[in-house]
């Protein structure tokens, strides 16, 4: 732990860790944009309290240490050297109060859930991928920069108890019920859409499996139901310490 931190709890120190990592791993996906999108995470212990990547800090500058807690309305808790970016946590924030289950929201402007987000027909079921989310993903209509308060409930009646949702014109918004989850579900998305767009570019016709055969292989890719993300996370981060294991500090 930190000793520049305040006193913590473990369960605190061990999600500023995960989400740090995956701040990281996005990074080497290369789905961040500059200083801006973000991930947030409940913090254990603390209704209403999140942490938030520092404003103004790239993606794979966040550590644990340098995360920030914030409270619903993006207003920081306690003292912190750093800033956050409000209005940028306003997606979160509609999210983590309208979903309980959501301990972590993950919104990006990935560019492959850009240009999918454009096309009318969304995401097709056209891969195994993509499957993972028939009938389990929720569309926005972009209705400009700001999010106000009319917006944020016409998003979240949109998303209701999905996973995934495809921003229109903007981005992608995943939310895990665990930051392992979120992170392997905005994979999933991110390759279901890039292999859309590569599909596309031969401009011929697409073979789609049946509607019958599509909920059997999502509920096939669904399991018991358990979070997705706890086999693949502690391989992610084997891969993350062996590149820089700098974002645990």
């Amino acid at each position: 732990m930190n000793p520049n931190l305040p006193t913590i709890s473990d369960a605190e120190w061990q999600v500023r860790k995960d989400l740090a990592a995956c701040y990281r791993l996005c990074a080497l996906k290369q789905w961040d944009d500059l200083i801006y999108t973000h991930i947030s995470a409940t913090v254990p212990g603390e209704p209403g309290h999140f942490l938030l990547n520092p404003f103004g800090y790239r993606f794979d500058e966040v550590c644990a240490s340098n995360l920030v807690k914030i409270d619903a309305q993006g207003r920081i808790v306690g003292d912190s050297p750093y800033q956050v970016n409000v209005s940028g946590f306003a997606i979160h924030g509609a999210v983590h109060a309208a979903r309980p289950d959501a301990m972590c929201v993950m919104h990006l402007h990935n560019t492959h859930a850009i240009a999918i987000s454009i096309q009318a027909g969304g995401l097709l079921p056209i891969s195994q991928h993509a499957l993972r989310f028939y009938e389990q993903i929720a569309y926005h209509d972009y209705e400009g920069l700001a999010l106000t308060p009319t917006e944020q409930g016409r998003m979240i009646e949109r998303l209701g108890k999905l996973p995934a949702m495809l921003l229109r014109n903007h981005g992608s918004l995943v939310c895990g019920r665990s930051i392992a989850e979120a992170y392997v579900l905005m994979d999933t998305l991110d390759k279901a859409c890039e292999i859309q767009l590569m599909a596309n570019v031969g401009n011929g016709r697409l073979t789609l499996p049946s509607h019958d055969v599509c909920r059997k292989t999502r509920d096939q890719l669904l399991g018991d139901g358990t979070p997705e993300g706890v086999l693949e996370w502690p391989a992610l981060l084997r891969k993350l310490d062996a590149i820089d294991p700098g974002y645990q500090h």
